[in-house]
């Protein structure tokens, strides 16, 4: 049968990290692709014993039930609570929608607002997620230039009046793929800035609690008064990927519209795994485990910095970020190494990343890598990066 797919899905290709996830099965794989938390830092035993006593409980059958679409009303006011900590007050639970991982926010936030066609802005170099999320509603994704303190203002500005978009999706801690962090005066002046000019803004933010240096600072939420921002974050980071919970947090018109978009896509986000969320959050069992997290997180950074330094080409540059799960490293362009070109062979050599290029609206940046340090053990940390030396060394 000739298969007629429709013209969103035609011409997508997949999410190339999902791709990459098929040919890394075996045990002498060394994967630096994906944003997987460390095996060590999934709460199991906590997840085991929540839920055994939620399941023994005289809520069991209500979790097994249909949920509402806004999600599960004591996590919903937990939340208005919790966001408290990235400097997000006067949040009402009407404020707060349950959604399955922090990616679906992002889905549903350009569900509501763009249109086949429209314009909307990302961080050059950005989360690919949302380069293929902007794609499938036929979206136009333009590039904004970014510094080492974040998203370049004056091109941001240049840019609303040029291509008049719809949005901005900004991830301002420990930015993916860049590991970057946004200055607090830049909080500020991208929340003045798209206010402005009336654009909506979706401010990603899985990451803000995985700081191994520094000081915290306020979400871009944080200097809303237009009510422009959609603030999305996740515990895929710091409690498990596999639950699949996370929060958008908005003004109550918005919350609605991402509410109706989000019944038809799956009517409601997990309800035991929300219950099990409402139990690391509801005391402090939540912040004590991450404390005991950051430690393993910044060992495994420090180890992957020192092997890129010891092992890899003299003209790969990087920076080591405050926090995340990321390195992110550029190869001078008098090298001639192109990044994208040279997977199949680091696949053949059995080590795993992902080309720049996923992460630019252009497709540029083949000259660059994406390296995650929070998987791999510390011997395969260091392994792994002696063998993408051996893979970009040749020539």
């Amino acid at each position: 049968m000739e298969y007629i797919f429709s013209d969103r899905l035609k011409e997508l290709s997949g999410n190339s990290i999902r791709e990459i996830f098929k040919l890394v099965s075996s045990s002498d794989f060394i994967s630096f692709a994906g944003g997987l938390p460390a095996t060590e830092c999934l709460p199991i035993k906590l997840v085991e014993r929540f839920s055994a006593e939620l399941l023994g409980s005289d809520r069991a059958a209500a979790l097994l039930q249909y949920g509402a679409t806004e999600g599960n009303p004591q996590l919903r006011r937990l939340m208005t609570q919790y966001v408290k900590r990235a400097g997000i007050k006067g949040v009402r639970m009407e404020n707060v929608l349950i959604i399955s991982g922090g990616q679906q926010g992002i889905d549903l936030a350009m569900k509501a607002f763009v249109n086949e066609g429209d314009a909307i802005l990302v961080e050059n170099p950005t989360y690919l997620a949302s380069l293929h999320i902007a794609k499938t509603y036929r979206a136009n994704p333009i590039g904004v230039n970014s510094f080492e303190d974040g998203i370049d203002l004056d091109d941001l500005e240049r840019k609303i009046k040029e291509y008049r978009p719809k949005l901005l999706y900004i991830v301002p801690n420990f930015q993916n793929p860049t590991g970057k962090t946004l200055s607090l005066e830049k909080r500020r002046k991208v929340a003045e800035i798209t206010a402005r000019y009336g654009l909506m803004v979706i401010e990603d933010d899985p990451y803000r609690e995985l700081r191994y240096s520094g000081q915290p600072l306020p979400a871009i939420k944080s200097f809303d008064e237009a009510g422009n921002v959609i603030y999305v974050t996740s515990f895929s980071k710091v409690i498990s990927p596999g639950l699949r919970v996370g929060a958008a947090i908005a003004q109550e018109k918005v919350i609605y519209k991402l509410t109706i978009g989000k019944q038809a896509e799956d009517v409601h986000t997990n309800s035991l795994a929300q219950a099990i969320v409402e139990k690391f959050i509801s005391d402090d069992t939540l912040d004590k485990w991450i404390e005991s997290c950051v430690p393993v997180y910044r060992a495994k950074r420090d180890i992957m910095a020192r092997a890129l330094k010891e092992y890899m080409p003299k003209s790969f540059k990087f920076s080591v970020p405050e926090g995340g799960l990321f390195i992110w490293g550029q190869f001078d362009k008098r090298s001639g190494i192109d990044a994208a070109g040279s997977f199949r062979r680091a696949i053949e050599n059995k080590v795993a990343y992902v080309s720049g290029n996923d992460f630019f609206s252009d497709g540029s940046g083949r000259d660059c890598v994406r390296l995650n340090f929070s998987n791999a053990s510390h011997e395969k940390l260091a392994e792994g990066v002696k063998r993408l030396a051996q893979v970009f060394s040749q020539k």
